[in-house]
């Protein structure tokens, strides 16, 4: 919004207007806005969580200190999406393609984490929404996304992006990266591709139409068809992974920022034609534009962060797990890094198979032994090591560092090849 009534101020040399044409200027503003209104209204909807007795229902896990939390505001999702959106709104290009489909995801699984907690607080259901209608709306926004990003003309790659000769010396490279500049024909020479990034290859990027050579001068259809249904694989794991990292006080919050912050790296990166030459990576045109979104996450993250953590006022609830996982999952898709999202997002792979470890483990034990044995003590595995009797502080400050070391790992493969 702001962006366009600035763009036409500078138009008319209004002083001071062309900032806004800055990506790390609105970026800024972007962290500032989030925050203030996270912080503000944060404590205004806690209140009015309360005064509603919307409260979490806990049930007997055996976990010390779990009926401290009976009666927590929960639903606190409603915080970090409106200090998502709104920001969102005032700074981005709201006619960028990217910006739209993130604002989609946003809204779209906010809306069914919104169903879910409403159902477990208001109609005492404590399974919630039906776990069919979960899988139906991750799939539906899987096809969205998916769907978009072949059929729009806005969303393209180029492949080794040449640095126009005026930029070769190295003093106009610095000044044109540090002033984010717009190559006029950076948009005329994109291709649609479903060439992604894979680490630790000489290429650095990998075809979905390898895997579907088969099929001959079908091949590219084919291959669209292959990313439409892995997007929709990474958007149901990552968001379903979030969802259940979400047990500890700040837990799922911080590693979520720590995801974002990377995924806003690789999306300024990707959308400069000088740093996208110089590390030898797809330029994304537009996907610069992202960064505005990112820095909202950010801000909207730790300002929940500050009622979040141990120990809670509010919890977020599938209201704000469901969308933060279906938000790093499509941001990721989005940048061409959705096979990066195991190391990256490692703390959510871990949770999801120490579940599905456990279960299987369980029940493969009952059925030889008639009696089921477990792999850990509870799972997710953050319970497990409250089991063991680790204060639940601890727990959330050491994921967070192995959340810190794996999204450090992740930036660095972009030069490891």
């Amino acid at each position: 919004m702001f962006y366009y009534l600035f763009r036409y101020l500078d138009e008319i040399d209004f002083p001071g207007s062309g900032m806004f044409q800055y990506i790390s200027f609105r970026s800024g503003l972007a962290i500032i806005t989030s925050l203030i209104f996270s912080f503000i209204y944060g404590k205004k909807i806690i209140r009015y969580l309360q005064k509603k007795q919307i409260g979490e229902v806990v049930r007997d896990l055996g976990l010390e200190g779990q009926y401290q939390k009976i009666g927590t505001p929960t639903m606190g999702g409603i915080i970090i999406i409106l200090s998502i959106i709104i920001p969102t709104l005032l700074f981005a290009k709201l006619d960028n393609i990217y910006i739209i489909l993130m604002i989609i995801t946003t809204l779209w699984l906010g809306l069914i984490g919104f169903v879910d907690d409403y159902i477990k607080v208001f109609k005492k259901n404590k399974e919630g929404l039906s776990g069919k209608f979960k899988i139906i709306g991750q799939v539906g926004l899987g096809l969205i996304v998916g769907l978009t990003m072949y059929l729009s003309d806005d969303i393209v790659i180029r492949e080794n992006p040449r640095v126009p000769e005026s930029l070769q010396n190295r003093t106009s490279v610095m000044v044109n990266a540090l002033r984010e500049t717009s190559i006029e024909d950076q948009r005329t020479a994109g291709v649609k591709s479903t060439k992604t990034t894979i680490p630790f290859l000489k290429s650095h990027e990998f075809d979905y139409e390898i895997l579907v050579s088969f099929f001959g001068k079908y091949k590219r259809p084919a291959a669209w068809i292959v990313f439409v249904l892995i997007a929709i694989f990474i958007i149901t794991a990552v968001s379903n992974g979030a969802n259940l990292t979400d047990g500890l006080d700040g837990l799922a919050t911080g590693v979520s920022s720590i995801s974002v912050v990377t995924l806003g790296v690789f999306a300024y990166l990707s959308g400069n034609i000088i740093y996208s030459s110089y590390l030898n990576i797809m330029y994304i045109p537009e996907i610069s534009e992202l960064v505005i979104f990112a820095s909202a996450i950010i801000g909207a993250t730790i300002g929940f962060l500050w009622y979040n953590s141990f120990p809670a006022q509010i919890f977020m609830g599938d209201t704000g797990s469901l969308t933060l996982g279906g938000i790093i999952a499509v941001f990721a898709i989005l940048v061409r890094k959705e096979l990066l999202i195991p190391l990256l997002c490692g703390i959510f792979l871990i949770e999801n198979l120490s579940v599905v470890f456990q279960v299987t483990y369980f029940k493969y034990t009952k059925k030889k032994y008639g009696e089921g044995r477990r792999i850990f003590k509870m799972a997710p595995l953050h319970h497990h090591y409250q089991k063991l009797g680790y204060p639940e502080p601890k727990i959330v400050t050491r994921f967070w560092i192995v959340g810190i070391l794996l999204a450090i790992i992740t930036i660095i493969t972009l030069k490891i090849r």
